[in-house]
């Protein structure tokens, strides 16, 4: 159930809480992915710590390896990674695209940069840990979700290149219409059989490239499905962030109003202000880990890296507004040097920032809505912060 708080004149922003068998969600929310059943780096009680309420799983990876039967036999994915708050799992459409098109495929003629084998009942792939084949279907992606156990569960869909033609954009988006009737069918045999206290909301993906009419059709139709909430796919996948402004300018008066709305691969500061803005709920992203990973890190002033020279000596945090573990506890002098050590404490304390940055950006922003302020806050906050540069990043794993 997703119930509307309160809406900020003047914009599409809102506030509003959903409600699932393990918790309620405040929205706006940011949603940490935890690729293989783990937030890397970052243990389930220091994500309770930051204020995360619900992270994701991925379907293809935790398909693949260990598998959906040995996670249903330990009593679902919340209960065996000991994380007990709500959970979302993706349909593995992007990774079937972007992950198994496997070395030795060769792309279909028809298929522009992709190695995979389409039909109308589904994907053959490979996978890309070691080249086996597998099929995946909607169906089958609605079984693997179910056995796996999230709240939230998405509709298997055609994530097709940001490049592509019309003529296969449309080819993609129609299949992907298709597949989500499917999806609902199967969703509905499967949880008439779950108990009342383990039911999963099903969101369908809409799609549609870059093509305005193509997006508004899809939303149309994943609205009239009449599921939970809707997604927006295949955005943040190497467009300009001008492009994928315009396309949310573009779906926004087609959202259904009274469901949650659910961009999918997104969570630059940036990137959420200005999605939110545009009537955009729930988001997810790899990045503030994938980022500490490798080093850099958010503040209120934009984006770093700690290897800057003149961290070398800094007894400040790294973010002085900041009130997370790490900035309560470390000075960039050694997170500087135990990184550049190659320590693994360095990229997790990276990694418990950058989470915490993006969740206590969530929380100002339901805030600031509540209180009416939100429009001022997001020009404040996008005046004083520095963007490296203005291209999307990959959200893929």
């Amino acid at each position: 159930m997703f119930q509307i708080l309160n809406k900020q004149k003047g914009s599409a922003a809102r506030t509003g809480i959903l409600t699932t068998p393990h918790g309620t969600i405040q929205t706006p929310v940011f949603m940490p992915v935890g690729t293989n059943g783990t937030v890397k780096g970052v243990k389930p009680e220091e994500l309770v710590e930051i204020g995360a309420e619900i992270i994701l799983g991925n379907t293809y990876h935790l398909h693949l390896r260990p598998g959906e039967l040995l996670i249903k036999e330990k009593g679902g994915l919340q209960k065996w990674t000991n994380w007990r708050r709500p959970m979302l799992t993706d349909s593995g459409g992007f990774q079937v695209f972007s992950l198994g098109a496997g070395k030795d495929y060769t792309p279909l003629s028809n298929i522009p940069k992709i190695g995979v084998k389409i039909s109308e009942d589904g994907v053959e792939f490979r996978s890309h840990l070691d080249g086996s084949k597998h099929f995946l279907s909607p169906e089958i992606a609605m079984q693997i979700q179910a056995d796996l156990g999230a709240d939230v569960i998405m509709a298997f869909d055609e994530c097709a290149p940001g490049t592509s033609d019309k003529s296969y954009a449309r080819q993609a988006m129609d299949r992907t219409h298709a597949w989500a009737l499917k999806c609902k069918i199967a969703h509905e045999k499967i949880q008439k059989e779950r108990p009342a206290e383990a039911q999963q909301m099903l969101f369908p993906i809409a799609q549609g490239v870059v093509y305005d009419d193509l997006r508004i059709e899809s939303m149309k139709f994943m609205s009239e499905l009449d599921l939970p909430g809707v997604a927006i796919g295949g955005l943040s996948v190497g467009e300009s962030k001008e492009q994928m402004y315009h396309t949310l300018d573009v779906l926004q008066p087609h959202l259904p109003e009274h469901k949650p709305h659910y961009l999918m691969g997104v969570g630059t500061p940036e990137d959420i202000l200005e999605a939110v803005d545009r009537g955009i709920d729930m988001f997810d992203c790899v990045l503030p880990t994938r980022l500490a990973r490798h080093g850099t890190f958010w503040t209120h002033e934009g984006r770093f890296h700690i290897k800057q020279s003149g961290f070398k000596n800094s007894s400040e945090p790294l973010d002085t507004t900041c009130t997370c573990y790490t900035c309560r506890n470390y000075e960039m002098s050694y997170l500087r040097h135990i990184f550049t050590e190659g320590e693994i404490l360095a990229m997790s304390l990276l990694s418990i920032h950058n989470l915490h940055f993006l969740l206590d950006l969530t929380a100002k922003i339901r805030a600031h809505i509540n209180a009416g302020t939100f429009t001022t806050f997001k020009n404040d906050f996008l005046r004083n912060f520095t963007i490296p540069d203005g291209k999307n990043h990959n959200s893929d794993p």
